[in-house]
């Protein structure tokens, strides 16, 4: 079967910007065209209620492959049927203080740990998976199994997410009248029908759709580059939209709205008219600039060059990054005030580092990371945090899932114990003796206590982590093996 049908469309992202952003208020008069699906697939909720005015929120864009009903001239139902595949995945994080947005991409094909999931309707039960393609988290436990995946791998806690299917798209970019895009030759692409010349060109309808979904028009044929493409369209339609004052035209807001809401699925907590005109409001105001498009780092896997993993230290920093708030266009940024504090919790108490130098030599203390965090790339920034302090002599190992982050010490390393917890910022509390570690064991945890050295201190990312704003106007590469003349 060839690759692009299985490709689904970044219609949703386009959604999500293109109406929320300039004109949630009209969502109002189409409430009854939502579709409505649970937010998880049976994972704990750790974090307290989310006040979608003020706090930070996080929101799961999806594109579904499904052939079901207008989707069927894409494919047969044996292609991809019911919750279909999640084969467009992108993270927006919009800050506390609506002053930036991050979008986060995850390429269909990275490989990755599944958690157990939960179909929330039949209550059937799917056990976890290991090194399965991203896109089929949802497949057959749903869109909850995909949120609680992306959850497993980055550390954060999904609020909401937003589901469209391929039909979105082409309605959307005829009702805005297309949308800019740019090529650096002319490229034609049997497999999805993308024919573009050289430069820049407006598509709308069909032709949206194949440049969202091309698999090998731009850059090396690989997913990386479709990727790119996405973002480059989305960055345009949020230019095209502000630009031509599509926000203050009730009419074709209104005209926008019903084509979001007719191919639209969204979790219950998001579902809601005040909800929907809260978070409308938060996104209409934000500076282009500071609305980052990053992909999440990978490599091609080890298991199958042809779909990747992964890309360490630059994953496990990105992810860092994003649960410290970090503004990926500005690292050096303080993270944003939250604006609904909890004045009842108070911090646990940590260990102090000694004010004078260790009495042993750090590069020589044995010290292990075990993870039981159920974040893969949480082990490899412990370890990073560690060689950073002076500790050289590491090891790592899985371990089964805890809730709390722990040190564990054999005899003879209580000070190197309480060392490491100081640096990690696991609390004294939770340092402890045992009988059968040899030097010292980091013991992580669900809660992801622990962190880079200093705590608050600048994430390290890598220079090229964002490959735009909002604000950039980009020519994609065309893949030199579709190049026309």
């Amino acid at each position: 079967m060839p690759g692009w049908l299985k490709i689904g469309t970044a219609a949703v992202s386009i959604l999500l910007v293109g109406v929320l952003a300039f004109g949630a208020y009209w969502v109002i008069r189409l409430q009854g065209n939502i579709s409505k699906a649970s937010l998880g697939a049976g994972s704990d909720k750790t974090e307290g209620a989310l006040d979608d005015s003020r706090d930070r929120m996080q929101i799961l864009i999806l594109g579904s492959d499904t052939r079901d009903g207008k989707n069927a001239k894409y494919g047969t139902s044996d292609d991809a049927t019911g919750y279909g595949h999640s084969d467009v995945m992108m993270l927006m994080d919009i800050s506390a203080d609506n002053k930036r947005v991050s979008v986060v991409s995850f390429p269909r094909d990275l490989l990755v740990d599944t958690p157990e999931c939960t179909e929330q309707e039949s209550k059937k039960e799917f056990p976890a998976q290991e090194n399965v393609m991203i896109n089929e988290a949802m497949s057959e436990a749903g869109i909850g199994c995909a949120v609680d995946t992306v959850n497993k791998l980055t550390g954060l806690e999904v609020d909401h997410f937003m589901m469209a299917d391929f039909n979105a798209v082409k309605e959307l970019s005829n009702t805005v009248g297309g949308v800019e895009v740019c090529i650096s030759d002319a490229v034609y692409d049997p497999d999805s029908k993308l024919r573009l010349p050289q430069g820049t060109s407006t598509v709308q309808g069909e032709q949206a759709l194949a440049f969202l979904r091309t698999r090998h028009a731009f850059a090396d044929g690989g997913d990386l580059g479709r990727i790119k493409a996405q973002q480059g369209f989305l960055s345009s339609l949020t230019r095209k939209m502000k630009d031509d004052g599509t926000m203050s035209n009730p009419g074709k807001m209104l005209e926008i709205a019903d084509v979001v809401t007719r191919n639209l699925t969204i979790d219950e907590g998001l579902a809601s008219i005040p909800t929907l005109l809260t978070v409308g409001n938060r996104l209409k105001n934000i500076d282009v600039g500071k609305v980052a498009f990053v992909a999440v780092p990978t490599v091609p896997a080890v298991s199958d060059p042809n779909r990747l993993q992964v890309a360490e230290p630059a994953a496990s920093q990105l992810f860092a990054a994003m649960r410290k708030d970090i503004d990926l266009t500005d690292p050096t940024a303080p993270p944003s005030p939250s604006a609904s504090p909890d004045p009842s919790a108070s911090p646990s108490p940590e260990p102090t580092p000694s004010e004078t130098a260790p009495a042993y030599d750090k590069a020589l203390q044995p010290v292990t990371v075990a993870n039981g965090s159920g974040v893969p790339a949480r082990a490899q920034e412990i370890i990073q945090a560690l060689t950073a302090g002076g500790f050289t002599q590491l090891g790592q190992l899985a371990a089964q899932p805890v809730a709390a982050t722990a040190v564990y010490y054999g005899a003879g390393y209580e000070a190197v114990a309480a060392d490491v917890a100081a640096l990690l910022g696991v609390p004294a509390t939770q340092v402890l003796p045992a009988a059968g570690v040899v030097g010292v064991q980091v013991y992580l945890g669900s809660d992801l206590v622990g962190g880079t050295p200093g705590g608050d201190a600048a994430v390290q990312l890598p220079s090229d982590i964002v490959n735009q704003t909002a604000g950039d106007v980009v020519c994609q590469q065309a893949n030199p093996a579709l190049i026309t003349r």
